[in-house]
């Protein structure tokens, strides 16, 4: 931590958890700034003495424990206290996001993401609504488009393919935001009709629901951490896009 003439404090690349400890001598060290001996002791460079740390700075932490620093996300301008930093960065909404366009190598905030991937990429991009049902037309050899809601600027990013499972098609959402956020949660309603059945023209359907999974990285996220719709050959009739449902809700709490 560096505090400027202007009395601006400035984040450095110190742990914001490191403790300050005092030396039986009086003297203050963070704990980088011990030396140190065999069987663990940490002494004291400036004591002559080599007298050993074993008494907390308790008025200096709780000084250090109450400075507030931005966050370094452009955009956020969240100020937290000095310790909880990077706690508030694991879960800012501004956390910089990976491209998921494979060899891209895009990084941003997600409605920067969003902008840059619907003008660099062919990649389809759709508008949603939270708790209205929008219906796609997907293709089968590359079902990937995105999600985007003007209510909070968060994307989604649908991803799917062949899982070798019997079906021709699996897909899953993913929400492009900080993988360990907080509230709110989001579920995804996915569903598929199949052609009507004669003579009585029902049909058949597949449905699934699904917490959505979170990532900075929504293209390298492990299959295993994802529930997938699948998609059996009898409700496609040898159709080369499928007529997906889908509906997305905002849960508060």
């Amino acid at each position: 931590m560096v505090v400027h003439e202007e009395g601006e404090i400035m984040q450095t690349e110190q742990d914001p958890t490191m403790e300050l400890s005092k030396c039986k001598g009086g003297h203050l060290a963070f704990a980088d700034c011990r030396v140190e001996r065999p069987r663990n002791q940490r002494l004291c460079q400036k004591c002559e003495r080599g007298g050993g740390f074993d008494v907390r700075n308790t008025a200096v932490d709780s000084v250090l424990s109450s400075v507030r620093v931005e966050c370094p996300h452009e955009g956020c301008g969240l100020y937290v206290t000095y310790h909880k930093l990077a706690d508030h960065q694991s879960v800012c909404p501004l956390a910089p996001c990976k491209c998921p366009v494979p060899v891209c190598g895009y990084e941003g905030p997600p409605p920067v993401l969003y902008h840059h991937i619907s003008t660099a990429h062919p990649m389809p991009v759709h508008r949603i609504q939270y708790g209205k049902v929008l219906q796609l037309q997907v293709p089968l050899s590359e079902p990937r488009l995105l999600l985007f809601t003007e209510e909070d600027r968060r994307t989604f990013f649908l991803v799917g393919g062949v899982l070798n499972i019997g079906a021709p098609i699996a897909v899953s959402v993913v929400c492009i935001r900080a993988g360990a956020s907080p509230l709110p949660h989001y579920v995804a309603k996915l569903w598929v009709n199949g052609p009507p059945r004669e003579p009585k023209g029902t049909t058949d359907a597949v449905k699934v629901e699904m917490e959505v999974t979170s990532s900075k990285d929504p293209g390298d996220v492990d299959v295993q951490e994802l529930t997938f719709l699948t998609v059996p050959p009898k409700l496609l009739a040898g159709a080369k896009l499928v007529s997906l449902h889908i509906q997305i809700d905002k849960l508060t709490s």
